[in-house]
């Protein structure tokens, strides 16, 4: 008795257009969705010309909130690269009650709207807060200034750091610092030689992202900086405030200049990601 085997032709085949419309559909919908809006920010921007493009970024109020921006992210980064590592490390490497609870902690301000988070440091720190009567019987400022901001700023940029850190070092374990503990090496030594040098991208990648995230900063930062004009408003604030100005031409100036930094922390974060892979 013989057995047949089915026609090759009745055998499942696979579609191989199938990839190929997938692609299709996702750059279609890349450029549409990114680069379009790019070249459209770039384009209304040197409408006008090259003078008039330099003529509204070189705008005091305009030089000044590139200015606060930028010292925004300066102070945020560190912070956030000693917070992140320190709680990462005190989370993959010991046992200690409230280790969940922090764990969550950390995760807090992505399931917090900035907004909130904003109108919460508002009704801490204001002159009608809890803390408001004690900071201005000390002359202390907080809101509607630089310290407000840059509160408002780690909150929203302290996961980023210690949510890129945290997996690596849980899936490395810690034999290699045991080993040099084993040897004789100070704590000191045991970060530098050997914690530090094994996290050291994925490091770099969540300062990327953080640093991403102060520079875009908007919902919390125009609750708690009263977005005065040439003292309080950062890059985003300025960019609204010149819309509600009707001088589109220098705000989509300033949008292109928040542009270019995004494009450069794009390209930084494509680059760390392949170390970190």
């Amino acid at each position: 008795m013989t057995t047949t085997t089915a026609p090759a032709a009745l055998a499942p085949r696979q579609d191989r257009s199938a990839p190929w419309l997938l692609i299709a559909v996702a750059v279609v919908l890349t450029l549409f969705i990114v680069v379009v809006p790019l070249i459209y920010i770039f384009w209304r921007a040197l409408s006008e010309g090259w003078g008039i493009f330099v003529q509204n970024i070189l705008a005091p109020d305009t030089l000044h909130a590139i200015w606060l921006t930028s010292v925004v992210a300066v102070i945020t980064l560190p912070v956030n690269l000693a917070i992140g590592t320190s709680a990462a490390w005190l989370i993959a490497r010991f046992s200690f009650p409230g280790r969940k609870a922090l764990l969550t902690l950390i995760e807090l301000p992505f399931s917090i709207s900035p907004i909130i988070a904003g109108v919460c440091y508002l009704l801490l720190y204001g002159r009608q807060g809890l803390l408001g009567p004690v900071l201005a019987a000390g002359d202390v400022t907080i809101l509607f200034a630089l310290p407000g901001i840059v509160m408002v700023t780690l909150f929203v940029t302290s996961p980023f750091v210690a949510r890129e850190i945290l997996p690596l070092m849980q899936a490395q374990g810690s034999e290699q610092e045991q080993a040099a503990l084993t040897l004789g090496a100070s704590g000191w030594q045991i970060f530098r030689r050997v914690t530090l040098p094994n996290i050291r991208w994925a490091l770099l990648y969540g300062a990327v992202l953080a640093t991403a995230r102060a520079v875009g900063e908007f919902g919390a930062v125009s609750v708690v900086s009263g977005a005065i004009r040439g003292q309080t408003n950062t890059l985003p604030l300025q960019i609204e405030l010149l819309f509600n100005d009707l001088n589109t031409v220098g705000a989509f100036a300033a949008a292109s200049t928040l542009t270019l930094i995004a494009l450069v922390v794009l390209i930084l974060k494509t680059v760390l990601e392949g170390r970190t892979a």
